[in-house]
């Protein structure tokens, strides 16, 4: 627990309370108490008597571990003893983005006259298949949303914005995610060569109405994807043609 500690004192945003909302256990006591229960309730014992006396007892000795879970260079994982609304105990698992980070970018690129949009065929470890995307990253550290986004049109299609439209912020999964990614449109100067490195297999464009009836037919289920266009459709970047030079690549930050 001595990491997790250094968090809550270094970084004390990911612990702030709310009168009406989950708190997070901080009383040694209390964070044993919820290990506990969430053990002994995930595993009540087989066998009889002596099996629910087996289990108590392994709820007692080798509880549901809370803490920094893991800690890489993207994301960390974090599981908090808690104490609900309702009075209840548990643990709940959450992903941050680590300290000092800058906030990811999913980028819709822009081609041409007609603003033709510029997806990818990205094959994803955790759903085991492939998906029409926008372009997306994490957030270097210390890095502006210019440098993030930069930096991710030319890594993986190999591109080079002339002009950034922002469109505004979302949070990907509220229930597990702490994460907050930002959304833009760019006009770029071409598609080079894709980063097949990454697993993506090729990339398209389309007209922006051909990557909304994507959506609307389900052949784009991605998140971040269907937020950057919808958003882009709000803000009347379509109706208005290629963006104009709202923010300058690499020249400044939102």
């Amino acid at each position: 627990m001595n990491r997790y500690e250094a968090l809550r004192r270094d970084v004390p945003e990911w612990f702030r309370e709310d009168p009406e909302g989950i708190r997070i256990l901080t009383d040694p006591a209390s964070v044993r108490a919820a290990r506990r229960q969430v053990t002994a309730a995930l595993d009540p014992g087989r066998g009889g008597r002596f099996g629910a006396l087996w289990a108590r007892l392994r709820a007692v000795l080798r509880p549901i571990p809370a803490g920094v879970v893991s800690a890489g260079r993207h994301l960390w994982y974090l599981r908090d003893a808690v104490r609900f609304p309702d009075g209840r105990l548990g643990l709940y698992d959450r992903v941050l983005p680590p300290p000092g980070s800058s906030p990811g970018v999913v980028v819709l690129p822009l081609v041409g006259p007609e603003a033709r949009v510029v997806l990818i065929e990205h094959y994803r470890h955790a759903t085991r298949d492939r998906h029409w995307e926008a372009v997306r990253g994490f957030g270097d550290p210390g890095a502006t949303a210019a440098e993030n986004v930069a930096r991710e049109l030319r890594e993986e299609i190999a591109a080079t914005p002339t002009a950034l439209v922002p469109l505004g912020e979302v949070h990907p999964d509220t229930g597990l995610l702490g994460h907050r990614v930002a959304l833009y449109a760019a006009r770029v100067d071409g598609i080079g060569e894709i980063e097949k490195g990454e697993a993506i297999r090729r990339a398209i464009t389309v007209a922006p109405d051909e990557a909304e009836r994507m959506v609307a037919d389900g052949r784009i289920t991605d998140g971040f994807t269907i937020a950057a266009l919808y958003r882009a459709r709000l803000a009347g970047v379509f109706e208005a043609g290629p963006p104009g030079d709202v923010l300058e690549s690499g020249t400044s930050d939102q």
